[in-house]
């Protein structure tokens, strides 16, 4: 079942959720013609802890989510809170997998998704940042980190003998972070967790910026031992000559002040250059190179020339996938709807409906 991810709405509170839901996901599924429609929902922290404690809550809930049409087989919980706050930055890879609030607050989100897993669910999946931003960050921190996982293990073990649907914690590498690459969430996490509890999260939009190779890719992951979890179709911004006038005043267009948009410079030698956003990369980065620019553009959309979208990475991934067996949870991830330049936003549900037709026809059956 393909979903769409929730973080696009403000909501951080159970009655806003639902009010967003029926502005936005309900119209979706309508627009769509779909009986169900599959949302990955965002709990901020302080709904996630008070629904973990309040079964009727959690009942409720459910009731509602069936009563719309909405089934949720995921939940995004890589943003604790405040995700659509006036600046972001590098608050959300706060709290980090060394801080206790951090394991607290996936335990509640495996509470909530166990009551709320459909019957026909194979699995139910929670994505989750990359350990924290890379600095600071010591072989102490990799102790702490791994403690919280077995925890994360024990609870998810207990989880499955209650409800006979495995929950499935993934971990999503990001650019900047202490896992950047899929390679080095691959090097780090193999061995280290129970692969039937831990696997990865793979984000086609941070794959593209790390300009890896899918196919590779996913075949390194299945020859590790490790699963791919859930993918959140996402596609990144490539611009092919990033030192033309014209390319960095388009650029400049998606130098927005909310969210973090990491670059990376592939040069001619085939070295990659990093810069941590993306005015710092209009300063700094050489230009002798193609940029991909960690910014979720929509799927269906295509850039004004000289950007491109990284949708072919997207379809690569889903395609290497889908020759390994079943397919993972997906979850179209754009929530950067309201940071668009103005000429590229559309109205949200129209939006969000367009995105999911177009994954529809390339996610394979």
């Amino acid at each position: 079942m393909l979903s769409y991810c929730t973080n696009v709405h403000p909501a951080e509170d159970l009655a806003g959720i639902l009010a967003q839901l029926d502005t936005y996901a309900v119209p979706v599924r309508e627009k769509l013609g779909q009986d169900r429609l599959g949302v990955g929902l965002w709990l901020a922290s302080e709904v996630a802890a008070g629904l973990a404690s309040d079964p009727a809550a959690r009942r409720t809930l459910a009731a509602e989510l069936k009563a719309r049409g909405l089934a949720v087989q995921t939940l995004n919980a890589f943003p604790y809170g405040g995700f659509h706050a006036e600046v972001v930055k590098h608050q959300v890879y706060v709290p980090t997998w060394t801080d206790p609030k951090r394991l607290r607050y996936t335990l509640d989100c495996i509470t909530v998704l166990g009551d709320l897993l459909p019957e026909d669910a194979a699995y139910g999946s929670i994505s989750t940042l990359p350990l924290a931003w890379r600095e600071p960050w010591s072989t102490s921190h990799d102790v702490r980190a791994s403690i919280a996982f077995e925890e994360v293990t024990r609870v998810l073990r207990s989880a499955l003998a209650r409800n006979e649907q495995p929950i499935r914690l993934a971990i999503e590498p990001e650019p900047g972070c202490v896992l950047d690459t899929v390679a080095d969430a691959v090097d780090w996490l193999a061995g280290r967790v129970d692969p039937e509890y831990i696997g990865l999260c793979l984000d086609t939009c941070h794959l593209a910026v790390s300009f890896a190779d899918p196919a590779r890719t996913v075949e390194r992951i299945r020859a590790s031992g490790l699963k791919v979890v859930k993918v959140q179709a996402s596609a990144a911004l490539h611009v092919e000559r990033p030192g033309t006038d014209e390319a960095v005043a388009a650029l400049r267009e998606f130098a927005e002040p909310r969210y973090l948009h990491q670059v990376r410079e592939q040069l001619p030698t085939g070295e990659v250059l990093a810069a941590d956003d993306l005015p710092e990369a209009l300063e700094t980065l050489p230009a002798q190179g193609p940029w991909r620019v960690h910014f979720h553009v929509p799927l269906h959309a295509t850039p004004a020339s000289p950007l491109e979208s990284t949708t072919g990475v997207l379809t690569g991934a889903l395609d290497a996938l889908a020759a390994q067996g079943p397919l993972p949870h997906v979850e179209v991830e754009t929530y950067t709807w309201n940071v668009l330049p103005g000429h590229d936003r559309q109205e949200l549900a129209a939006g969000i409906a367009d995105e999911l037709r177009w994954a529809s026809l390339e996610v394979p059956a």
